[in-house]
């Protein structure tokens, strides 16, 4: 296992309000976020990407255009937002920092769902050593 420290990240402090830690990995990306209250980020689009957003702490308004028509909802904690490839914009419009995390990948097209819903193997024997773990 691997695991890592927000010191570990690359931290940016943009002038739109938005405080980004990137977690960069050859295949995926994971950015804690934070916006500060009554700020937004600019429209904007990815062409390759997918970002995956869930709200940890406040509400997150989301903006997109779909056929033409300006769309908005307001994510509370623990709710997810797939964003695709929309012209989409973030805003806090609370008094409240809000902070969600972003997972950024390539899609290629393939269904992996049964593959991430069955890769698990049970583990029977443990080494010696570790049996008292629990």
């Amino acid at each position: 296992m691997e695991y890592y420290y927000l010191d570990d990240a690359i931290y940016v402090d943009k002038k739109d309000g938005t405080k980004v830690h990137y977690f960069i990995f050859d295949e995926f990306e994971i950015h804690y976020n934070s916006i500060a209250p009554h700020t937004s980020q600019q429209w904007h689009f990815h062409s390759k990407i997918e970002e995956v957003i869930m709200v940890t702490k406040g509400s997150l308004t989301c903006y997109w255009v779909e056929d033409d028509i300006r769309k908005k909802k307001v994510l509370k904690e623990k709710e997810i937002i797939r964003v695709q490839q929309s012209v989409h914009t973030f805003a806090n419009q609370s008094d409240q920092e809000v902070e969600f995390t972003v997972f950024r990948f390539v899609p290629n097209g393939i269904n992996k769902h049964e593959l991430i819903k069955n890769d698990k193997e049970v583990v029977e024997n443990i080494k010696r050593g570790c049996e008292n773990l629990w």
